[in-house]
Parts: C-alpha cells; sequence; structure tokens
C-alpha cells in the first residue's frame, strides 16, 4: 500500500525563489540579489528598478526589451533554485 506524501514534503520539493517571486524580495537577500547581478547587472543597477520591487522578473519580461529573454530568465530561474529558504 503506497503511502501518502505530505504536503510539507512537495512544499519543500519547490525552490524557495524563482523568477516569479518579486523583485523586492530578490534585491534584498545578497544571495539572490548576486544571481541578478551576474545575470542582468545594468537593469538591477538602474536606480529606476525600485519602483519595480513589488513585480517578478516574469510580469518585467513585456517591458524588458531583449533583457529578460526566455534564455535568461531559465539561467536565473536555475541559480535562484540553488539559493537556499531563509531560516
Amino acid at each position: 500500500v503506497g503511502a501518502a506524501v505530505p504536503a510539507s514534503a512537495t512544499e519543500a520539493a519547490a525552490p524557495a525563489y524563482s523568477t516569479n517571486s518579486d523583485l523586492g524580495t530578490l534585491l534584498d537577500n545578497p544571495a539572490t540579489k548576486a544571481v541578478l547581478d551576474k545575470y542582468i547587472h545594468e537593469m538591477i543597477s538602474n536606480p529606476q528598478i525600485e519602483m519595480a520591487r513589488s513585480m517578478t522578473l516574469r510580469q518585467l519580461q513585456a517591458s524588458s526589451g531583449d533583457t529578460l529573454k526566455d534564455e535568461v530568465l531559465a539561467k536565473i530561474d536555475a541559480d535562484l533554485a540553488a539559493v537556499p529558504a531563509p531560516k
């Protein structure tokens, strides 16, 4: 008889951070900010980025020109997935 997987085990499998996390959260964490800096330094170093803190990178994609292409977001997602959740 198969045992049911507890909800907490399923939730643990999801990464703590992704391109669907709000930008403010990613910018406030030194580890996740380093990931953003690696791929989109120009974008996050612009003072106007503060106005987008409540948005996600996925939401910003449409207005970012070539900066947030699907390939770039996939790389950011992969690196963010490696960042552990805060304790």
